[in-house]
């Protein structure tokens, strides 16, 4: 049997879904999306599409590339993030920075996120930095929480569900993604009196979308750059063990909002930013994984081709030999990257796999991609990974 393969969630849109999704009116608020009957229908044959490509091309474990997710028009901060501020309710348009310090902030250490837009690493690499186009750099208004926050997108999770559903196969298994509370709380707060409570408002009103798609029966797959992310958006740098506390409290959020749903239907993705960078002050995967390992999750997703971390799998293999890496829990490892466009051959890919399986065992193993395509490479591009994904893992 070769080993699973999957995605980390986006796909590349068609230029129809992108052009129909753009036109979408704005609610009056300024920044939630309305749905029309001509977006679902197409949203629904994409979402069709892009599951038998990617059985084509190999992939074994099938999500619907995130089309549900759209971002708004004008104000841009890309789908992954910003399709939850359509969901939940408690957020007002303000002329702010998301990023900067909330105006009551609590942490172990007075760890706090200062700025997005001026991460240490773009402190390091300026010039870099000018030259790059950054989604959502360009956008002046941004969602604030002002008053309680209350999920409001059970149709929207709904309609995810019912496409992924209608594109698989009897017995097929799939999964969708949704945003974490530590990721999803990284606006501006100007209603919770403090940073961790901030953080446990969003797990209770996202909670509602993860039990919609666990109990639909697809794997849940809970997005959270945050966890290692933020320790680059710090300043000055923190010490590690200050990190890891302040880290400590968005997982312990994980486990709040997902407490009594089945662990082996729930992963989780890790990773240090999509964005395309030097990524010369990511923290360490052996400074995160104690506390990245006490989510109660079934299987952990994280970036192992992204050149600047595929040295990291020996962390692993001491996180095994420790024992803090639980005997049931599935490794995800990408490895074809979002970060390059060269396409990976088939062979190294099977070498990538081979060290994880060296770990844990082949049955404990699925092959990924590193971060998300869409986006961030051209199409033609990201569908070559796909293929080298799948060849690669049926070489294992």
């Amino acid at each position: 049997m070769p080993i699973a393969t999957t995605t980390s969630g986006s796909l590349p849109r068609t230029p129809a879904l992108i052009e129909a999704n753009a036109a979408r009116p704005v609610a009056d608020d300024g920044f939630t999306l309305l749905s029309t009957p001509g977006v679902d229908a197409l949203t629904t044959t994409a979402v069709a599409d892009v599951v038998q490509r990617q059985r084509d091309a190999g992939i074994t474990l099938v999500g619907d590339g995130e089309f549900g997710k759209a971002m708004s028009n004008p104000v841009d901060y890309g789908a992954w993030w910003g399709y939850s501020f359509q969901r939940v309710g408690g957020l007002s348009l303000t002329e702010v920075n998301a990023f900067t310090e909330p105006p009551v902030a609590s942490s172990p250490g007075d760890v706090r996120l200062t700025s997005f837009l001026d991460r240490r690493d773009r402190q390091r690499f300026p010039a870099v930095y000018a030259e790059a186009v950054e989604t959502g750099t360009g956008a002046t208004a941004f969602p604030t929480t002002t008053g309680p926050l209350v999920y409001r997108g059970q149709d929207a999770v709904a309609s995810d569900i019912r496409n992924l559903q209608a594109a698989l196969k009897p017995g097929e298994q799939g999964f969708l993604t949704a945003i974490a509370p530590g990721s999803a709380s990284r606006v501006r707060n100007d209603y919770y009196a403090s940073d961790e409570e901030h953080i446990f408002a969003w797990a209770d009103a996202l909670r509602e979308e993860y039990r919609a798609i666990v109990e639909a029966g697809l794997i849940l797959q809970l997005d959270d750059p945050s966890l290692a992310e933020n320790f680059d958006q710090i300043s000055p740098e923190p010490s590690i063990a200050d990190y890891q506390a302040f880290t400590k409290i968005r997982v312990d959020a994980i486990n709040h909002a997902i407490a009594g749903l089945p662990k082996d239907q729930i992963r989780l993705h890790v990773c240090w930013g999509s964005w395309h960078g030097p990524h010369t002050t990511d923290v360490a995967l052996a400074d995160i994984l104690p506390v990245v390992l006490t989510a109660n999750v079934g299987a952990i997703s994280f970036e192992a081709g992204n050149v600047r971390h595929e040295h990291e799998a020996g962390a692993w293999a001491d996180a095994a030999a420790s024992g803090i890496l639980p005997d049931d829990v599935v490794l995800v490892p990408g490895v074809v990257s979002h970060a390059t466009n060269v396409v990976e051959h088939p062979e190294l890919v099977a070498q990538r796999l081979r060290r994880y399986v060296d770990i844990v065992g082949a049955d404990r193993v699925v092959g990924s991609t590193d971060c998300g395509l869409g986006g961030r490479i051209h199409p033609d591009i990201a569908w070559a990974k796909l293929e080298a994904l799948g060849e690669g893992a049926r070489r294992v």
